[in-house]
């Protein structure tokens, strides 16, 4: 936090207007400062660390990237920072990208302004907005366990596309590891655990995607 004991937050989405919108709710809430903007993902991995937030607000769909990969490579290098996805998907596929992201929790764009801030003042607390239930269940799926309609849905995800290490990297991102600590693990660079990422972002999102 600030030397004034407000909560730091960077907002990251490409749309301005909802940028702003954001920005002006969060900056009327007490104890709270917007200390940074972005619009795009290619900008937003130097300037958020950059900003020392406390909480950073990341859209996940972004013209340039994903907010998931956003998150992921901020986590690696500031990880102090708690990260909330931003999303318009539906409960289970917004919680399958904060799993993904190692995120703190998420909020639908269509979230109520007090709730937004609440929110922000939970994850800034150290509290994580997941429940651990649900977010064990949505891994089990991926991994290809659960129920036989549990199975189908999560090839439909396009699990059954994903080679060997990316395997590997999906079962460490379920363990909450960041990508620099499944570089370790596996003894493979990060750069090559974030091309490993984004395949299997692409992957798995191609379904889900299309249908939107």
């Amino acid at each position: 936090m600030s030397e004034e004991g407000n909560i730091r937050v960077f907002l990251l989405d490409d749309h301005e207007v909802v940028r702003r919108g954001v920005h002006d709710l969060l900056s009327a809430a007490e104890g709270v400062q917007i200390v940074g903007e972005a619009g795009n993902a290619a900008e937003a991995p130097d300037r958020i660390p950059a900003t020392h937030p406390d909480v950073a607000v990341l859209d996940v769909r972004l013209p340039d990237g994903s907010g998931v990969e956003v998150c992921r490579e901020v986590r690696s290098h500031a990880p102090t920072v708690a990260c909330l996805m931003l999303t318009s998907f539906a409960d289970d596929e917004a919680l399958f990208d904060a799993v993904m992201a190692g995120a703190a929790g998420y909020v639908p764009k269509v979230i109520r302004g007090d709730d937004l801030i609440r929110a922000v003042r939970e994850v800034a607390a150290g509290h994580s907005l997941l429940d651990p239930k649900a977010t064990a269940k949505v891994m089990e799926r991926l991994r290809g366990g659960g129920t036989r309609s549990e199975s189908v849905q999560a090839d439909d995800l396009g699990l059954s596309e994903l080679t060997t290490p990316e395997q590997r990297v999906l079962d460490l991102i379920g363990e909450g590891l960041t990508n620099r600590q499944i570089g370790e693990r596996l003894g493979e660079r990060e750069r090559t655990v974030k091309k490993h990422v984004t395949s299997i972002l692409g992957k798995l999102a191609t379904e889900r995607h299309s249908v939107e």
